[in-house]
């Protein structure tokens, strides 16, 4: 996939509203392979939408999406599947994770998916975010800033076109934040593919090629 296009794009619940401004709804927006987005929101002005429509989760919207020229209110069920497991990778701001499962886990049902990634490079990672030691602690057992950390490991367990991040450092410090920063974008970069973040104030330093107000 080399491209995400919006056509007139907008959330059925902002329908009602008499002007909307935006670099997002209501536009003619193309996203590109091996480019870099920082998508800046108020709360409330729909970028966790924008972020589930893309992944087709959910539907509720006027307007166009399309992969390749390609209306994704076309795609079945299974080329949902190939997509969300070759394609685009996602981390949504509430994460998602099992709790009740271990760290390694977590990361472990989505890498025997794809069988991308070998233990040892995710245990690098581990290393890498400094929760090494909490390889075998149960989600629910850790900070918010620490299954950030695990669910973006998560997220590279897959070859992806483009990787949508959710306010992803929301609960990290600096050094965290540049640590996943660094890691995104070796990855990124290695697969050729495009990086999507968005933010409400705190956000991932990238070398953007466009920020987009929501």
């Amino acid at each position: 996939m080399n491209t995400i296009e919006l056509q007139q794009t907008l959330p059925a619940v902002f329908a009602g509203r008499d002007s909307i401004i935006s670099d997002v709804w209501h536009q003619l927006l193309t996203l590109k392979r091996g480019e870099a987005y920082l998508v800046e929101a108020a709360s409330g002005t729909g970028k966790s939408s924008l972020c589930s429509y893309i992944y087709g989760y959910r539907n509720d919207y006027q307007g166009i999406i399309c992969f390749d020229g390609k209306n994704i209110r076309s795609l079945s069920v299974h080329d949902w599947v190939e997509i969300r497991k070759s394609s685009i990778s996602m981390l949504f701001q509430e994460l998602r994770l099992f709790t009740e499962l271990t760290a390694w886990e977590n990361v472990q049902l989505k890498n025997s998916l794809t069988g991308f990634k070998s233990k040892k490079e995710i245990k690098a990672w581990f290393e890498q975010f400094g929760i090494a030691d909490k390889w075998n602690t149960p989600v629910a057992k850790m900070s918010f800033g620490q299954q950030q950390r695990v669910a973006l490991v998560r997220a590279l367990c897959q070859p992806f076109d483009f990787i949508f991040l959710d306010e992803p450092i929301s609960h990290l410090d600096e050094e965290n934040g540049r640590i996943m920063s660094r890691i995104l974008v070796e990855e990124a970069d290695r697969q050729g593919a495009g990086i999507i973040v968005t933010s409400i104030g705190k956000h991932l330093e990238l070398n953007y090629t466009k920020t987009l107000k929501l």
